[in-house]
Order: structure tokens, then sequence, then C-alpha cells
């Protein structure tokens, strides 16, 4: 029984531990989305239904539409990743985590040319968006969501 018990302790620690780690991963969706007004506006996309209402408050837009988006799990919170459309890119580096959120550094290109750069925090309560260049008659907005 004893060497049952030694051998059985370590291995449920290990469970612990594993188990501990996956339950602090995060997923984060990044979007970039072209707003606009429109005499027919389309329906929200799906990643954006739990923030729609505030999109359009803070904005003054009734129609989004998702041009590129990236979906990153974070398990240390150092990673970073990319969210393309056509014209633009995302860089997004993850320098960090607290219990409030993660400290980012935001890259935005158009092809290759960087448009902006700038550090954020993404706050584990409520999404990030932040207000990019006019596209045509619609503004680019880079969204940031801990799902």
């Amino acid at each position: 029984m004893g060497r049952w018990l030694a051998f059985l302790i370590p291995f449920v620690s290990l469970i612990a531990i594993a188990a501990s780690g996956l339950e602090g991963a995060e997923t984060v969706w990044s979007g970039l989305v072209i707003a606009e007004n429109v005499a027919q506006p389309q329906s929200v996309p799906p990643e954006l239904t739990r923030i729609e209402g505030s999109l359009k408050k803070f904005f003054g837009y009734n129609q989004f539409q998702v041009i590129g988006q990236s979906q990153k799990t974070l398990k240390t919170g150092q990673e970073d990743w990319l969210a393309t459309s056509k014209f633009f890119g995302l860089h997004v580096d993850a320098r960090g985590e607290s219990a409030a959120g993660y400290v980012l550094n935001l890259q935005l290109y158009k092809e290759k040319e960087l448009l902006l750069e700038t550090n954020a925090k993404l706050s584990k309560r409520s999404p990030l968006v932040i207000k990019g260049p006019q596209v045509g008659s619609g503004q680019l907005l880079l969204v940031l969501v801990i799902q």
C-alpha cells in the first residue's frame, strides 16, 4: 500500500499542476473591422455580437464587417500573433499578464508601412477597441477580446 500511495501522490500532483496551467490559458480574438454607415446594414458578425451595442454607441456606425482576424491562446502572457487582411496587418505582442489583464504592444501596418505602434492593456473584463484610419466611407477598428 505504501508503494502504491508513493506512486499516486506525484501523479495526482502532476495532474493538478497541468489543470491549473490550463485554467490560466485564455483565448484572445483579434479583429480588423471596417465600421461604416449604410442604408441596409448586414447583421453583425458572431465575433462582435457581444459588443455590438457598445460599438454602435461609441463609434456611431451601423455596420461592422470583419476583414481580418486571428485567435491566440495565451499560456504564458508572452505570446505574439498577427491578424491580417488584404491591406492591413495587426501585430500583437503580449508583454505580460496581471490579475486585470494583459500588457500588449500593437503595431498596425498598411501593406509594409507602419501606421501605428502603441502599448495598451487588454482587460479580462472588457474588450479593447482602437479607432484606426479612415478606409473608404468607413473607419478601421482594431478589436481585441478575451473570449
